[in-house]
């Protein structure tokens, strides 16, 4: 059995402990450019800084947290509202890249650390996921669809006629 590796000392000035693990970076892109890119993909979605960190909401409603060190944890994640049940079991079967964040945890939000290797490709589902439960029928189906909705129309409204 190995010792565990020591953590390098964070830079003198940095508020924020270095990651000490691969940082998957494609091309250049940090893990905050690549989730940014993943979240306002998303129809009419918007971000928001809120207690520090990005957010991206759809129509003001959270669906994704970035969590850069929070209060000294040491990884970069983040935290997502996940369907009844999910959390526990991507906790259970991969904790090395799944946790229960504080204070969203309990109500069923998922921490997905993003600073270590992982498949970009499940972020991806997992944040469109986190968008399908608060965003809006309509989003959803233009997220379904691929097609962009219309704003401000209703179904089955009956048109005037001069």
């Amino acid at each position: 059995m190995t010792a565990p590796r020591p953590r390098r000392a964070a830079t003198p000035g940095r508020s924020r402990p270095k990651p000490t693990r691969g940082t998957p970076q494609k091309a250049g892109r940090s893990p905050l450019e690549r989730l940014r890119a993943i979240c306002l993909a998303l129809p009419e979605a918007t971000e928001k800084v809120a207690w520090g960190e990005p957010t991206w909401r759809v129509k003001d409603r959270l669906f994704a947290q970035l969590d850069d060190h929070h209060h000294g944890a040491e990884h970069m994640a983040v935290w997502l509202p996940a369907p009844l049940g999910e959390q526990e079991a991507m906790v259970y079967t991969d904790p090395a890249h799944f946790f229960r964040p504080p204070y969203v945890g309990p109500r069923g939000w998922v921490g997905v650390r993003i600073d270590r290797r992982l498949d970009w490709a499940v972020v991806a589902k997992l944040v469109a996921q986190a968008y399908r439960l608060v965003a809006p029928l309509r989003l959803r189906e233009a997220l379904d669809t691929g097609v962009a909705a219309p704003r401000n129309v209703r179904r089955g409204a009956k048109t005037r006629r001069s």
